[in-house]
């Protein structure tokens, strides 16, 4: 009869039809469970029987799914060493959440036992008790992941702690209200990345951000992430130092857009406290709402002194007190030399823009020069080199000009400088103030 009324579209009119679909609802329910439990690696998880799944001991071969909204009261959640795997309907439909002040919802049995891979998916979590969290998961090998896919946090009041996972993964997920904040410890041998996510209705008096480090907190690969958020009025996005990332670019914001209260404020110092777009490890690129890293740097002549040129025809290093600007991912010191720090990206475009003093009518040459650091040695640009005549303009100021465009790969260490010849002699040459070489990433 419940087919009939499927078939027909209808519910019957005889005084019987609400009876009669309530039945089938509860059929296709019961059909629904029963599929699912015949699947040996399936654990229906639901509020009536949440202490002995969720919250028993977990067995790692299986998949515990979550069949609508459970509330775990003060009910925590082991997981071990093997690890576990958690799937609902989708983040509108299935929810596990808890109100209780003082509670985790995910731990390890123990610091010292830890915990295995936590891969959630399709689900949302809410806890929002006072001085509660998410998680307390310590890696019991140093080689497990968190990994998170289209999960939504709800006014939780923090995400927690995760120690010493080798890396992270979030797909799709959201944070909405409350204050969801990830504190990262220990040493991390991979990476953490967040993509395609979105962060909204934050508190405005929640002063911890999104991410910060934790206890020794060093991160080996990179931290990567598009995060579309608008965060609270005090809270920053992330709250990292250059120390926490040995390795150079592998803190990585690319295409995010980041605002507060729905305005772009990319001067706001507070997004991201501790550390800057230059610092070595960023590498942030097509963003909105905060600065871009734009590696390169400049230095120019702000003092001149004389190149001393004892024979002609000969290649000297073009003296002058140099101050670098703009420097990122790049060092400079007084003699011109600009050296690249980093070791990816390697290709860079240069541009030398000179203004040579010397005595009228001597033809100047100047090229630039690559120290070498893999093979302690320097390399003539040969394809740079310029020649100018210098012109004898009126007033006793004879000048060539010269304007070098070019690109060149810059390993880790490798640096710049610029060198000038005089061809006619062995007449001095001075560089004039606001002469400059500048490197920018190609």
């Amino acid at each position: 009869m419940a087919q009939q009324i499927i078939n027909n579209g209808t519910v019957a009119g005889d005084g019987t039809g609400e009876v009669l679909f309530s039945a089938f609802e509860k059929a296709n329910d019961n059909f629904t469970e029963l599929y699912l439990s015949k699947r040996e690696n399936i654990i229906i998880c639901n509020q009536s029987n949440k202490d002995t799944t969720l919250g028993g001991v977990i067995d790692s071969a299986k998949e515990y799914f979550i069949d609508g909204v459970v509330d775990m009261g003060a009910t925590q959640i082991t997981v071990p060493i093997g690890g576990m795997t958690i799937r609902g309907y989708s983040f509108g439909l299935s929810g596990i959440i808890s109100s209780e002040d003082n509670y985790t919802m995910f731990i390890s049995e123990s610091a010292l036992i830890g915990s295995g891979s936590l891969l959630g998916f399709d689900y949302y979590i809410a806890v929002s008790g006072a001085s509660s969290k998410v998680y307390e998961l310590y890696d019991a090998t140093g080689f497990n992941a968190l990994e998170i896919n289209r999960v939504n946090y709800i006014n939780c009041s923090s995400l927690g702690d995760l120690y010493n996972y080798r890396q992270g993964l979030e797909l799709g997920t959201g944070r909405f209200n409350g204050s969801p904040s990830l504190t990262l410890h220990g040493l991390w041998l991979g990476g953490y990345r967040i993509t395609t996510s979105i962060v909204r209705d934050m508190s405005d008096v929640a002063t911890e951000p999104l991410f910060k480090e934790g206890l020794l907190f060093q991160m080996n690969s990179r931290f990567l992430t598009d995060i579309n958020a608008d965060l609270g009025d005090l809270q920053p996005l992330l709250d990292f130092q250059p120390s926490n990332f040995p390795n150079a670019s592998t803190l990585q914001l690319k295409g995010c857009e980041i605002t507060r209260g729905g305005s772009y404020v990319p001067n706001d110092g507070n997004i991201t406290p501790n550390i800057d777009r230059g610092d070595l490890p960023c590498y942030w690129k097509s963003n909105n709402g905060i600065p871009n890293t734009y590696l390169g740097g400049t230095t120019e002549v702000t003092s001149e002194e004389t190149t001393v040129v004892s024979a002609g025809s000969t290649y000297y290093d073009l003296q002058g007190v140099f101050t670098g600007s703009d420097l990122q991912h790049f060092s400079d010191n007084a003699d011109g030399e600009l050296t690249h720090l980093g070791v990816n990206p390697r290709e860079f475009e240069f541009t030398a823009s000179l203004i040579l003093e010397s005595s009228a009518n001597n033809d100047l040459t100047v090229r630039l020069v690559k120290w070498d650091d893999s093979s302690s040695a320097f390399i003539n640009l040969d394809y740079t080199e310029q020649t100018r005549q210098v012109n004898n303009l009126q007033g006793g100021r004879d000048v060539a000009n010269f304007m070098i465009i070019n690109g060149v790969i810059l390993d880790e260490n490798d640096f710049l400088k610029i060198q000038v010849k005089n061809n006619s002699g062995n007449n001095n040459v001075v560089a004039e103030v606001s002469s400059f070489l500048r490197v920018q990433e190609r």
